[in-house]
């Protein structure tokens, strides 16, 4: 679970200046707090994105606690994920594809391919994702929110995200929703340095605009 730090204001109101239509949302939305960095078990992370992907919050956790009472275990270890039939991994609710996954995230684990927490907090946002994407199911996006959420960076821009995007949007009153090769072209002029602040006011508008489509 993500841990915030206190709000920014600095840093929220030189957002506001850099994109003055991204600025008027963020006025209506008010502060938000940003994501700080927080211990965390790199292979227990993943592995609960793993098995989230494509379910609803109260599946997921389902199937997570399961797994967990199965493992004996609160953090999800390599070992434990090696030792693990596909069958004790389907008894639990887990899929064919997402036992293979896991299964992934611990041969890579063992095999000493992924980095540790001390590695992780000296390596730069691209070769963090270049160092987990190899693993089976984990994708440049979820990683993008391990930064986020998890290391506390501030300099991510999740191009890919739908809910990104549809902020953007809205926010830039666009008739289309931007590629994400117009989003990054978006970020690289008007919100660095602050790229994961503008991307939590993104989700916001999104969400918002659900709630009242005619907003802004």
């Amino acid at each position: 679970m993500a841990k915030f730090n206190e709000v920014d204001l600095a840093a929220i109101a030189e957002l506001a200046l850099l994109d003055k239509r991204l600025g008027r949302w963020m006025l209506k939305i008010g502060p938000l707090k940003l994501p700080k960095r927080q211990k965390f078990g790199l292979v227990d992370a993943l592995a609960r994105s793993i098995l989230s992907q494509q379910l609803n919050g109260k599946a997921a956790a389902t199937i997570t606690e399961r797994l967990q009472n199965l493992a004996s275990e609160a953090e999800f270890s390599a070992g434990t994920l090696s030792r693990l039939s596909d069958a004790e991994l389907r008894g639990v609710g887990v899929s064919g594809n997402k036992a293979k996954a896991l299964k992934s995230l611990a041969e890579h684990a063992l095999g000493g391919l992924l980095p540790d927490a001390r590695a992780l907090g000296k390596m730069q946002n691209e070769d963090i994702i270049d160092a987990i994407t190899p693993v089976r199911g984990i994708g440049r996006w979820t990683v993008e929110m391990l930064l986020i959420f998890r290391l506390g960076r501030h300099d991510v821009l999740p191009v890919d995200d739908f809910g990104v995007r549809r902020g953007a949007q809205i926010a830039h009153a666009l008739e289309a929703m931007p590629s994400p090769k117009e989003l990054s072209v978006i970020g690289l002029k008007k919100w660095q340095p602050h790229l994961s602040l503008a991307a939590l006011y993104c989700w916001q508008i999104a969400d918002l605009s659900k709630l009242a489509p005619e907003a802004g």
